[in-house]
């Protein structure tokens, strides 16, 4: 399937990109083949309006994706935890990345150096993103040191 012909996919909200851009660790939620959701915690590339993960064939975030494209995730601002997206769409193509084309783009945004990990059976999924949100709960102050520091 061509990704830009998948009629659902929407514009990234520019608060949500603001989140994807920034290294901030996403959390997918994948079908397991009953049903039942399964989550990963993935590093996600942009692409456009849609989203990049990478992983191995033999990975169960890889093996659920290939037989339900329906995905979910969720990010969270890591220096405001209290500013976070939630995502919703399908994956609506899968790329070899034997190299790592795609990922080493990814590894350097969250590391900067090229993902470590080479095989001939990395792949890509292409997410097309049918809903998205972001919220900042802007009451609280992230302060747990001072939380620790009580006696229990």
């Amino acid at each position: 399937m061509d990704p830009s012909k998948d009629a659902k996919t929407i514009p990234i909200p520019d608060d949500v990109r603001a989140l994807l851009d920034a290294p901030n660790y996403a959390h997918l939620s994948t079908l397991r083949a009953d049903g039942s959701p399964r989550n990963h915690v993935v590093w996600v590339g942009l692409e456009g309006d849609h989203l990049l993960v990478c992983t191995d064939e033999s990975s169960w975030k890889a093996k659920d994706m290939r037989r339900d494209p329906r995905v979910a995730l969720s990010i969270v601002d890591l220096d405001n935890p209290y500013r976070m997206a939630s995502l919703q769409g399908r994956v609506v193509e899968v790329r070899s990345d034997v190299g790592c084309r795609y990922m080493d783009r990814i590894s350097v945004k969250y590391t900067n150096a090229p993902f470590p990990n080479r095989g001939g059976d990395r792949v890509c999924f292409v997410v097309s993103v049918h809903k998205a949100g972001q919220r900042t709960l802007g009451r609280f102050v992230h302060n747990p040191g001072a939380a620790s520091s009580q006696p229990r």
